[in-house]
């Protein structure tokens, strides 16, 4: 069973308002291994472990049907409320008749028919998974010819201002580094740049792509809120409420004296390093 990090509703809501959709640099790596893999096969995406929906837009434009599926009620709500193409759905639940039955789905259990997905797409979740599960789902669900592709960002990030971006970058890395003792064990996957996962994947035809870089315009609220949506940030909270409160507007407002700023909607820019495996099911 997937790992289950991201259930409550205020963590789903500042989830959907900070989290980063993949960039360009990632959205047109993986467009292009689909033109030469799979030119054809534009009929039905799966986005596994969608959260509130970022990675999921972008596929529609591709596919005729997209869904995107999570273990996370909160999350799944938070993305059928924002606006999104008509040809997305999120889906929760797995229903079964005589009686009908319904519970939460994970990427384990996936509900679709076998061989009937084209392509199907983790973004920055499959870390969560019970990656041998997953695997087997993956292999089962794909179509021949269907593809797979599998990122996540790293925490190679960066934040760039002017002149002072080592400073800001610096003010940054003492923040997260702070988060990540409060970090779960399965993100030891991403610090290793998903090698394990691309190891499992259960194709021949495979690549593992560990130098993808984006540029994503931010504010310095978007950073903060960022950190705020990480899972460490959530447990630091649990385990010492008092100085987690103070980690983030601290953050904040040396960010903004270091910049010469008067406002946290100020605009700056997040260096990100994504990770992505891209596999190809053969017919």
């Amino acid at each position: 069973m997937a790992t289950q990090m991201f259930e409550g509703t205020q963590h789903a809501a500042v989830y959907l308002k900070y989290r980063f959709a993949p960039g360009k640099e990632l959205k047109d790596i993986i467009l292009a291994y689909l033109q030469e893999k799979a030119p054809s096969c534009t009929q039905l995406a799966v986005d596994v472990g969608c959260g509130s929906g970022q990675g999921t837009a972008f596929l529609a434009d591709r596919f005729a049907k997209v869904v995107g599926t999570d273990i996370s009620q909160a999350q799944i709500q938070e993305a059928k409320a924002a606006p999104s193409p008509p040809n997305i759905s999120y889906l929760i639940t797995r229903c079964y008749s005589s009686p009908p039955i319904c519970r939460v789905c994970p990427a384990e259990e996936l509900p679709f028919e076998d061989g009937s997905v084209d392509l199907l797409a983790s973004f920055t979740a499959a870390h969560w998974f019970d990656i041998g599960k997953f695997m087997n789902e993956v292999k089962r669900v794909l179509r021949p010819g269907g593809c797979v592709a599998i990122s996540t960002y790293t925490i190679d990030m960066s934040l760039h201002y002017r002149d002072c971006s080592e400073k800001l970058t610096q003010i940054f890395r003492e923040a997260w580094d702070q988060l990540l003792k409060y970090s779960h064990s399965r993100i030891k996957h991403v610090l290793e740049d998903y090698k394990e996962i691309f190891e499992a994947l259960p194709f021949p035809d495979k690549k593992r792509i560990t130098n993808i870089y984006d540029k994503i315009p931010m504010t310095v609220a978007g950073v903060v809120g960022y950190l705020e949506s990480a899972s460490p940030y959530q447990v630091f909270m649990k385990n010492d409420p008092e100085a987690a409160k103070t980690l983030l507007p601290g953050m904040e407002k040396r960010l903004l004296e270091t910049m010469g700023a008067p406002s946290r909607d100020t605009p700056l820019e997040f260096w990100v390093r994504h990770v992505c495996i891209l596999g190809h099911k053969e017919a």
